[in-house]
């Protein structure tokens, strides 16, 4: 490890695969004050989760663009084909890469640092475009009960406040965070749990089995993306491994959690309400959860899942925010960004340049609309995923005997076929876009590109300072070692 106590690159093979297998150190810098609180199992299963879901806020679209029977059987099977293979490879790769590096550092271990910076530009910008949903979710439920914030310069007004709220919670650090997600997920929850209870005498299992009504057009452009951007972001946590206590045991564990406990928190309040309940397709619309438990059980219930919605919200941006802030700090700790992103608080030690970064950003696309606003994401994401998958299964070619100490119980051919059906999925995700999200994707893309020559130039120049990575040595098992 360099004296400054970065990891950014990895080492090459050894020259021989009968070395003991190396563990990569992480980008956390050793200069991490000792008294910073790292994230324990339990905080960090919330955390995920609300990476990934928030409770069943959000899945109402999918029943409104394919109906009931596609609906539940999209939550059932798109689980398999998607969020288990994202998250064995995020448990894979976090242990071997306990950085907050995250995605970035896989990349650039595979295929260099051009595609580590494209990777961190297209991860980073879906992270901070999704980020934007959450407030925007909030006032949609705050509306139902508040109908000053149906729009105009209340509703701006409110989304504006409420992110800037929410970056300064993200501030006072990520154990607080940690723990505040618990509390999120419990009160959440908890009106979603009455909901499903108080419908079983009332559910009619027939209706799981309609397709739609007659005369209504699926829309499969919003029923795939909804799936997609409520079962994805699995590997966003990654970028906060450098903060976990013990990451080689508990990522794991708490990844397999996250899943099983997500997945239930979708399935079973959707079997709930489309079981119970008849209305017409059009009205499931985000948001028409707190309308199905009035229908099922009155009105006390639909305020408690409107103000559970608003919790749920503020827990998805937290967690998310966390996440892209966190990779900004590791991303200037492998020199993709100037020494200057990577600063902490000197008082709560978090990452205050990339929550500042990440929320002007989000400020920036609050106001596209919630459809635009997943679309894209999900686009910016995809082409991330994408690359991701190719680092994995190039990582397991490339370095075979590097320590993993969770490792997908796979060969080679196994890891490709696992990522090829995801990765279908995502070429027909992008293949439905619409014109505006390939133009705003494009541009992004475009300026990502940009940005890596413009650092590159930037580091020639001696603008900025960076932390260097130049004169690292790697020794393997065998004693032999290669300068970097």
């Amino acid at each position: 490890m360099s004296s400054n106590g970065h990891q950014t690159t990895p080492p090459r093979p050894p020259p021989s695969t009968q070395n003991p297998p190396q563990l990569l150190p992480t980008t956390t810098p050793t200069s991490t004050p000792t008294h910073s609180k790292k994230l324990t199992l339990i905080p960090l299963i919330f955390l995920i989760y609300f990476e990934v879901a928030g409770g069943p806020y959000g899945e109402e679209p999918s029943v409104q663009a394919a109906g009931p029977l596609l609906a539940i059987l999209g939550f059932l099977v798109f689980p398999f084909i998607w969020s288990v293979p994202e998250a064995l490879i995020t448990a894979e790769l976090s242990t071997a890469f306990p950085g907050n590096g995250g995605f970035v550092i896989w990349a650039d271990a595979a295929f260099g640092p051009f595609f580590g910076s494209l990777m961190g530009t297209w991860k980073f910008l879906s992270g901070v475009i999704n980020i934007a949903a959450f407030p925007a979710l909030c006032v949609n439920y705050l509306q139902n009960i508040f109908s000053v914030f149906s729009g105009g310069y209340p509703r701006y007004l409110a989304v504006t406040i409420s992110t800037l709220l929410l970056s300064f919670v993200n501030y006072l650090g990520l154990s607080i965070v940690g723990y505040f997600a618990v509390f999120l997920g419990i009160v959440s929850l908890l009106p979603f749990i009455l909901m499903s209870l108080i419908a079983i005498p009332q559910i009619k299992p027939h209706r799981w089995l309609s397709l739609g009504q007659k005369g209504v057009k699926h829309d499969w452009n919003l029923f795939f993306n909804t799936l997609f951007w409520n079962l994805n972001f699995w590997d966003n946590v990654s970028t906060l491994a450098g903060e976990v206590e013990n990451p080689q045991k508990i990522f794991p564990k708490a990844l397999f959690i996250a899943v099983i406990f997500t997945c239930l928190a979708y399935i079973i309040p959707l079997m709930a309400a489309t079981g119970a309940i008849s209305v017409d397709q059009n009205e499931w619309q985000t948001g028409f959860m707190a309308n199905a438990a009035e229908i099922i059980s009155g009105k006390w219930l639909k305020l408690w899942i409107e103000i559970g919605a608003v919790l749920s919200g503020i827990g998805l941006f937290e967690a998310q925010l966390s996440s892209s802030a966190y990779q900004v700090q590791g991303m200037a700790e492998l020199g993709f960004l100037p020494k200057f992103f990577g600063v902490r608080s000197k008082w709560f030690n978090t990452p205050w340049v990339g929550i500042v970064i990440s929320t002007v950003i989000t400020l920036s696309v609050s106001f596209m609309s919630f459809t635009e606003i997943i679309s894209s994401a999900n686009f910016l994401y995809s082409l991330g995923m994408l690359l991701e998958f190719a680092s994995f299964v190039w990582l397991r070619r490339k370095h075979p005997a590097m320590k993993r100490p969770y490792r997908v119980p796979l060969g080679i051919p196994g890891l490709v076929v696992m990522c090829l059906v995801p990765s279908a999925f995502l070429v027909f995700i992008m293949a439905i876009a619409t014109k505006v999200v390939y133009l705003v994707s494009g541009v992004m893309t475009l300026a990502g590109v940009g940005w890596y020559f413009l650092i590159k130039y930037c580091k020639a120049k001696k603008w900025f300072k960076f932390c260097e990575n130049g004169d690292e040595f790697v020794t393997f098992g065998n004693g032999d070692g290669e300068r970097m």
